[in-house]
C-alpha cells in the first residue's frame, strides 16, 4: 500500500500548532489496480489504432492515447493528485506541449520524403 507523508515545518509568524504533524496518504489497492486495468486497456486500444488506417490521425490518437497514459501514471502511481494541483496541471500541459511537438514534427517528415528516392540499380545520383 502506497503512504504519502508531509511534514509541516513551523512558519515564521510562530505559529507552532501544526509543527511535526503528518498527514498520511493511503491509496487504496482497488484504485490502484483500476488505474492499471486502464492502462492496459490503453495499451490494446493503442494497438488497436495501428491495425486501422486513418491517415494523418494516426499518429495524433496514438499521442493521444500516450498523454493520457502517462497523466494516469503521473497522477495515481507518483500521487500528484493528492498533491498541490498546480503540479498536476504543470505535468499534464507539459505532456500535451511534448505530444503537440512531437505530432508536428512527424507530420512535417511526410513532405521530404515525397521527394526522396532511394539508391538502388540504374539510378543516377
Amino acid at each position: 500500500m502506497s503512504t504519502h507523508t508531509l511534514e509541516h515545518a513551523p512558519h515564521g509568524n510562530g505559529d507552532s500548532a501544526h509543527a511535526g504533524v503528518k498527514h498520511h496518504h493511503v491509496t487504496s489497492p482497488l484504485l490502484l489496480l483500476s488505474v492499471y486495468g486502464a492502462l492496459v486497456a490503453a495499451t490494446v486500444v493503442t494497438v488497436g489504432v495501428t491495425l486501422v488506417d486513418l491517415g494523418n490521425l494516426n499518429i495524433w490518437v496514438a499521442l493521444l492515447i500516450a498523454v493520457v497514459k502517462a497523466v494516469l501514471v503521473g497522477l495515481y502511481f507518483m500521487h500528484l493528485r493528492w498533491d498541490n494541483p498546480f503540479n498536476g496541471a504543470i505535468l499534464v500541459m507539459s505532456l500535451l506541449f511534448v505530444a503537440i511537438f512531437i505530432g508536428f514534427t512527424i507530420m512535417d517528415t511526410h513532405h521530404y520524403q515525397q521527394n526522396f528516392l532511394p539508391p538502388g540499380p540504374g539510378r543516377i545520383p
